[in-house]
């Protein structure tokens, strides 16, 4: 028989523990090593690929899996095999699973209720791994590596990553732990064991102490926005990474398994989200992509002077089977730039201190001068991208898998191509790049007039007629086309200021079409497109982040009703996937299933769709913020009922919101302005 085809590993189904660089991927029962992602990782590195334990010999049997936050978890089993022949169990088992900045922490309980004291042996049987994550994620396997055991413990290493097992009081061998224990009468025994590593090449590390964020407390008529962001910033607590090189500024790691590093798009939409809870994850993660920003022009690793980078890794990123190889520090993105100057307005009008924002400007002139520079590689007035390598990415927007822009009858469009969310971004941070300019000593009217030129070529070029009226183009081609798919690409445009009220409507419209609107959510791909496929993934899929942008632009300019119909497919959907929000699910309409399909190989949790919880909060109080007017506006709806949050922070200062069940605002502790 022919050996199967690697494939990436599916995801949907595990369980998951956490707190970056570190994570473990188990079966429910916390079993390790029945499915090709199992494992525990540390720092990109699968040190371990497999583990069990039994007790007197025999697995446990499973009952429960209690989750105790992001990074700790209890699988509950019963031990009938020491038990009494009854059917009710009187010992039972809990297994802790506990993820740290630093490794993986493992305990057993047995309990037991019987009157005699039970004489039995825990066992753990385990294979050491040194897989690189590149390499897991394409379904193949490296060799296991030699441990060594000394005392109550073992260690190996491999890939420049070194782990150390400890287990007190066990017997050990290269591949098993064992201990003779004694569980007394009405009473309970535990054992333990560790796994310590380190990197030689880590280019990011834990983040320590509390997360930078205010910890709000949100209680609402409809308590899945509730349960939501709770178990949101849980997630994202459990994400927070720092750099080698700026060991003292945290950001957002891109999500697990395959993206606990720094993204620039990710890390920046995941902060911009997280601005209603305080400023510092913006600025830290400012700061670090501002450090990171190019200088050269590097066609191998599509650096540019200006730019902001893509991804950082710890070695060069090879994707068997696919032709990808990136190198440890790649720009190939074409919106991380503009992304990095919105990021950076939304984070002063927060109230991010006027010193960091000064110390930030230079930055601000040399990202701006690379959109006009660099980004419009072709002096057309838009913003282009095309792989220069060979080697990269041949999408370098958000959607960038390589049929993500394609036309409405499934061919596959041809590159350069100019985005139109990308378009949208530039106008956004050239206009208010030249508003921080101004405020801070500069002179923006250059930028104003960059912008004009911007927003008169892109009306000229991306709008397109069928039958239920115009539409903005996905994307422009080699050829300057435009490519006549409908996508949620149109969502990113709201808000900007690219769009007048009559043109916005027309999107709105677009937006809530049963085309586009799952009902769980916003398609990336309409129905109506010959390459629609639900588990498409950018092709009819729905992913978080993206319905949470179209959210925040209905919102901003003015289509309150529009986003109330998506807010309530995201709310539906978190439901389905019990408050955790993977990157991304199914596009099947809600009307048509009763709970939203997984796609099966969404990462999760993942940064910025954990984060869209507070961006969809914010949205429905609809936040204005104005640090320097001193104002906070406040115009909310009633789509989850009765609304109170305290936690806000605006300008640096703390506060609550009190909002009736028909959307009236009935107080606050913050400046704000209703209306």
């Amino acid at each position: 028989m022919p050996s199967e085809t690697p494939r990436q590993p599916l995801l949907h189904g595990e369980t998951v523990v956490l707190r970056a660089p570190t994570q473990a991927w188990s079966a429910a029962d916390g079993s390790i090593g029945g499915q090709p992602i199992h494992g525990l990782y540390f720092s990109d590195v699968r040190f371990v690929s497999a583990q069990s334990v039994t007790v007197a010999g025999a697995p446990t049997e499973h009952i429960a899996t209690v989750p105790r936050g992001a990074d700790a978890t209890t699988f509950v089993s019963v031990v009938r095999a020491l038990d009494d022949p009854t059917p009710d169990p009187g010992v039972r088992a809990e297994h802790t699973r506990t993820a740290t900045a630093t490794g993986i922490r493992e305990r057993v309980e047995i309990s037991s209720r019987l009157a005699h004291e039970l004489h039995t042996e825990v066992a753990v049987a385990f294979a050491a791994d040194v897989t690189g994550m590149d390499t897991v994620k394409s379904g193949r396997a490296d060799s296991a590596p030699a441990v060594e055991v000394g005392g109550d413990g073992a260690a190996w290493s491999g890939g420049d990553v070194s782990v150390v097992l400890r287990a007190p009081g066990a017997s050990v061998v290269a591949d098993a732990l064992t201990w003779s224990v004694v569980v007394p009468a009405h009473g309970s025994v535990a054992v333990e064991w560790s796994y310590e590593a380190t990197d030689a090449l880590a280019v990011v590390h834990g983040a320590p102490g509390a997360p930078p964020w205010s910890q709000p407390t949100v209680t609402a008529g409809d308590d899945r926005i509730t349960r939501w962001a709770a178990r949101a910033l849980a997630d994202l607590d459990a994400l927070r990474l720092v750099t080698v090189r700026e060991p003292d500024l945290q950001f957002l790691a891109a999500g697990a398994p395959w993206f606990f590093t720094l993204f620039g798009r990710d890390s920046i939409w995941a902060a911009r989200f997280m601005l209603p809870l305080g400023t510092q994850i913006a600025g830290d993660t400012l700061r670090i992509l501002a450090g990171l920003q190019g200088t050269d022009d590097v066609p191998e690793t599509a650096e540019e002077p200006g730019k902001i980078m893509h991804e950082l890794r710890r070695g060069d990123l090879v994707i068997p089977g696919e032709g990808i190889h990136l190198p440890p520090l790649y720009f190939g993105t074409v919106d991380a730039t503009a992304l990095w100057v919105c990021l950076l307005h939304d984070a002063w009008k927060w109230g991010l201190p006027d010193e960091q924002v000064r110390d930030l400007i230079p930055h601000l002139s040399r990202a701006l001068e690379w959109m006009r520079d660099f980004g419009d590689s072709d002096g057309d007035g838009l913003l282009e991208y095309a792989d220069k390598s060979g080697r990269g990415l041949s999408n370098q927007g958000w959607k960038d898998s390589g049929d993500s822009v394609q036309w409405r009858d499934g061919t596959l469009a041809t590159g350069p191509i100019a985005l139109v969310e990308v378009q949208a971004y530039a106008y956004e941070a050239a206009t208010h790049g030249a508003d921080l300019l101004d405020a801070f000593g500069g002179d923006g009217a250059e930028w104003r007039a960059w912008a004009a030129r911007l927003r008169d070529k892109f009306h000229e070029s991306f709008w397109i007629e069928d039958a239920d009226g115009a539409y903005l183009a996905i994307a422009l081609d080699a050829d300057k086309k435009p490519v006549d798919t409908v996508t949620s690409n149109l969502g990113h445009v709201l808000g900007t200021g690219i769009l007048d009220e009559r043109q916005a409507g027309m999107v709105a419209r677009r937006l809530v079409d049963p085309t586009l609107n799952s009902g769980y959510g916003l398609r990336t791909m309409s129905t109506d497109s010959a390459g629609y496929w639900p588990l498409s993934y950018h092709g009819g899929s729905v992913w978080t982040h993206d319905t949470a942008i179209a959210i925040s632009g209905l919102a901003r300019d003015g289509f309150r009703d529009e986003a109330d119909e998506l807010t309530r497919g995201l709310l539906a959907a978190a439901s389905g996937f019990e408050y955790r929000m993977p990157e991304l699910h199914s596009g099947d309409a809600a009307s048509e299933v009763a709970a939203p399909v997984p796609y099966p190989a969404a990462c999760r949790p993942q940064a910025w769709s954990a984060a869209a919880a507070v961006s969809v909060l914010s949205s429905v109080l609809g936040l204005r913020p104005d640090a320097q007017a001193g104002e906070l506006g406040i115009s909310p709806t009633a789509v989850v009922g009765a609304l109170t949050v305290e936690g806000l922070v605006f300008d640096g200062e703390r506060g609550q919101v009190v909002v009736g069940a028909t959307g009236e605002v009935l107080s606050g502790s913050l400046p704000l302005v209703v209306g």
